[in-house]
């Protein structure tokens, strides 16, 4: 079992807005794709930032490295594109694959 962890960094101002877009269009949309069984999404417990920024992680559970690889090079491009002319300047991410030991 592999994790893809997305982690996202973003303005205070945008928080409400952006988690009610997630849950209802993003993650739907990623998971239509067929290629996660199941995800989680989660607030990042941190310290009060001084710019006030939110941290939150979505993972999402994947069978198999090719299945994961056919995510990234078909589906993740455009949907990467989504968030992003959604919410430039507005939030940093970053990616990480993560591989299961349980």
């Amino acid at each position: 079992m592999l994790i893809y962890s997305v982690t996202v960094n973003l303005q205070q101002d945008v928080w409400e807005e952006w988690l009610s877009w997630m849950k209802l269009v993003h993650i739907p949309d990623v998971l239509a794709t067929g290629c996660f069984t199941q995800h989680r999404i989660s607030k990042v417990s941190q310290p009060a930032q001084e710019d006030r920024s939110i941290t939150v992680n979505i993972q999402y559970y994947c069978e198999n490295e090719d299945v994961l690889e056919q995510y990234l090079t078909i589906f993740a491009p455009k949907l990467q594109k989504q968030h992003t002319d959604r919410y430039q300047g507005k939030f940093v991410a970053f990616r990480s694959i993560l591989h299961d030991l349980t």
